[in-house]
């Protein structure tokens, strides 16, 4: 199987019931993933993981900034040592990436426009 270079028995399994387990972390923070979940059931953690780090906008990783989470995203799941075997090094990259720029950009704060003044 594609990817599971080092990957230990069985945990390609707690990777997918983990992130099913996101789909409902993030309900609680009052957004319902519903591509991810879908994707999830239909092809399975691993292989909805490979095609949605590459999909922008699909993660939910804005809103669990929002929230202060982004502990809870997928792409920190694919980043874990534990699950890191089932992906390859592009699909790291990007994860790592994507989790990167997002916090970067949110450490600076948003900008807000400026009121201008009328003469």
């Amino acid at each position: 199987m594609r990817g599971l270079r080092n990957a230990a028995p069985g945990a390609e399994g707690r990777f997918h019931k983990e992130m099913i387990g996101l789909y409902d972390r993030f309900a609680e923070l009052g957004f319902r993933p519903v591509l991810l979940r879908r994707c999830v059931l239909l092809n399975g953690g691993v292989a909805a993981a490979r095609e949605l780090v590459f999909k922008p906008g699909t993660t939910g990783l804005e809103r669990l900034l929002d929230a202060g989470k982004p502990e809870l995203s997928m792409e920190a799941l694919m980043l874990r040592p534990e699950y890191r075997g089932f992906f390859s090094e592009l699909e790291l990259k990007e994860a790592s990436q994507r989790l990167a720029s997002a916090t970067r950009s949110r450490s600076r704060g948003r900008l807000q426009p400026q009121p201008t003044e009328r003469k």
